[in-house]
């Protein structure tokens, strides 16, 4: 790293990071270790749900959507504390420590919970002996002997029946199971989710801000800048998905979760001891407000941090009552903001403004389908992959969250390739506008489950899916997040009339919520009667999982094409023939592959709020 600085008229030009200012070091290293910290809790969360707490499967999927859901609502709140009172600098660190908490949290796991076989009045322990599918089964009493079932699901099957004085095989119907938690552990868990997500909001919403706050409107090296902040987001998923899912799975849970944990401390002790380097641009807008007073005692500083001890408690309780949220009060919910964002368009604007902000609107809503497809990836897919597939890899038997790297590894690869590509394009007048790349995006994530169901028919009624199809579905994927995630907060915020852009932007987040909400539901419709965390029936559960994969294929598919129908209606709403020259979106530029426009604002990665 150099440490020479240019003079520039009217000041000093820092560009002590390979040609970038020193402080994007610091939000390179700071975010980099966030994001190790979240995708190396999320690979292993789903099978932590299933087989240590031993959620059902329905339960654990909308679990892990309330909790992927409200990270994206809470940086509404985080982000708008520090616009107005907290300033970027603070609000992250506040973040970062909640997200340390929440993720060391996570690491106490107590003895898991424990399912119970009654049969004939006689009380056995059933336990999984080992992690992901690595382990096997086990019913004990004096004695141990491994347990499967047979064809169907219809018996369970006793190895050794004489060391436990059971029968070699139990007809389904003359045994029941039920499952004993230790509740101080299900509310750690509880607890340390609800920590994570408040963290997150503090965090993600601020600290690509500070990333625009380096550059001056005008600075050429603003888009790399942010395009070198985004790879530091990919090679912390890329790196965490391998450690804390191997660790996870070889040595135990707590070690995968305390990997993680660790990665998210460094990150803090980075932020905190860098903070030089970002040269007071990350300060409270007014630093003397801070200090007046609320109520007693409490002024508006603290005011700000005790309403992320109220998110923390609304969503712990939000998460733990995920299974009994009616999906129509959430459907609902975004209904009923739906019909204030169109009142307000037709109320308040006029000729282009209210064509552009009908486009924008368009672009919050096409992200719906495309993410709650994406975001199975941490959880049905997971489970699934887990289960129902070989993992078998030149020899080696990979764990199930190892495969969510694919993702990263495959946008390092062809991030670039994409990016030369629609420059070669644009010089031939030939690059697709930003609705039918949204389209296309969309249809592609559809087909990539279109092909995974092709992989799981080719391998039989119990037979386990090629390994093959889990590259494929993941590449599949990621070439269609290549068309939708850069363009997409970019297109909306430059869409939106400047007076209206953070409201723009909050009901970009919102909806983003609720896609990983619906994610959740999906998730719960492809679940598995297990037992110990296993399923019973394998033929059953791939039956299910195909025709739910091969219904949202075909709806994301249908969806895709309709938006590719009415593109050139969007195209025509979005005015570009004169947007350029509009004084009102000076501050929107384009922002491809993760490259911001002049405003400092950042298209999301993986679904993630204001990467």
């Amino acid at each position: 790293m150099s440490e020479t600085s240019v003079a520039q008229p009217g000041g000093v030009r820092d560009t002590g990071f390979f040609g970038h200012p020193r402080g994007l070091a610091i939000l390179f290293l700071t975010e980099m270790w966030e994001r190790f910290s979240y995708y190396g809790m999320r690979g292993l969360l789903i099978l932590y749900l299933t087989q240590h707490f031993l959620f059902s499967d329905e339960r654990s999927a909308l679990m892990y959507g309330a909790y992927t859901a409200l990270v994206y609502v809470m940086t509404i709140i985080g982000g708008s504390l520090a616009d107005r009172y907290l300033g970027q600098r603070k609000a992250v660190t506040f973040g970062a420590i909640l997200l340390v908490l929440g993720h060391f949290g996570m690491a106490f796991e107590g003895e898991g919970s424990k399912e119970i076989l009654t049969y004939q009045g006689q009380e056995y322990e059933i336990t999984l002996d080992g992690r992901g599918d690595v382990g096997q089964l086990i019913v004990s009493e004096s004695g141990q002997s491994a347990i499967s079932f047979s064809e169907g699901g219809k018996d369970m099957v006793i190895a050794d029946p004489q060391a436990v004085g059971l029968p070699e095989s139990i007809p389904v119907a003359d045994y029941e199971t039920r499952v004993e938690q230790e509740q101080l552990y299900v509310n750690i868990l509880y607890l340390s989710l609800a920590l994570i997500i408040a963290g997150v909001g503090y965090l993600k919403a601020n600290i690509s801000t500070i990333v625009g706050a380096l550059y001056r409107l005008e600075d050429k090296r603003r888009d790399s800048g942010f395009t070198i902040f985004y790879m530091g987001i990919n090679l912390g998923s890329f790196l965490a998905s391998i450690f804390c899912g191997y660790l996870g799975i070889a040595y135990g849970w707590k070690y995968g979760f305390g990997l993680a944990g660790i990665g998210m401390f460094l990150g803090l002790l980075v932020f905190i001891f860098g903070q030089k380097w970002l040269e007071g641009r990350a300060e409270p807008p007014n630093p003397e407000k801070l200090k007046e007073k609320v109520f007693g005692p409490v002024n508006i500083e603290a005011a700000c941090y005790l309403i992320g001890i109220g998110i923390i408690a609304v969503s712990m309780l939000l998460v733990m009552n995920a299974h009994i949220i009616p999906d129509w009060f959430v459907g609902s919910l975004g209904i009923a903001v739906l019909i204030g964002l169109v009142s307000y368009t037709v109320i308040k604007l006029r000729g282009e403004e209210r064509d552009r902000m009908f486009a924008a609107l368009y672009f919050i809503l096409a992200q719906i389908p495309f993410w709650a497809l994406f975001e199975q990836a941490g959880s049905s897919l997971n489970l699934f992959t887990n289960r129902l597939v070989d993992k078998t890899v030149f020899g080696w038997e990979v764990y199930a969250p190892i495969f969510q790297s694919l993702n990263a590894g495959f946008i390092f690869i062809f991030a670039p390739l994409i990016a030369w590509m629609w420059v070669a394009l644009a010089k031939r007048n030939r690059e697709p506008s930003t609705p039918v790349k949204f389209a296309i995006g969309v249809f592609g994530v559809g087909l990539g489950f279109l092909a995974l169901v092709g992989g799981m028919k080719a391998s039989g009624a119990t037979g386990m899916t090629a390994v093959g199809f889990i590259f494929l579905i993941y590449w599949m994927h990621t070439m269609a997040e290549l068309l939708v995630s850069p363009v997409g907060l970019s297109a909306v915020t430059k869409m939106a009339p400047a007076r209206v852009v953070g409201l723009a932007m909050g009901s970009w987040f919102l909806y983003s919520g609720l896609s990983n909400y619906l994610a959740g539901v999906i998730a719960r419709g492809t679940g598995a009667e297990t037992i110990g965390g296993q399923i019973t029936d394998v033929a059953a559960a791939k039956a299910t999982y195909a025709t739910v994969y091969t219904n949202v294929a075909y709806v994301g598919m249908a969806i895709g094409v309709f938006m590719l129908l009415i593109s050139p209606l969007i195209k025509r709403l979005m005015h570009l023939e004169t947007l350029k020259g509009d004084p009102a979106h000076h501050l929107a530029g384009e922002a491809e592959l993760g490259q911001p426009g002049a405003g400092g604002i950042h298209p999301p990665e993986k679904g993630q709020p204001a990467e």
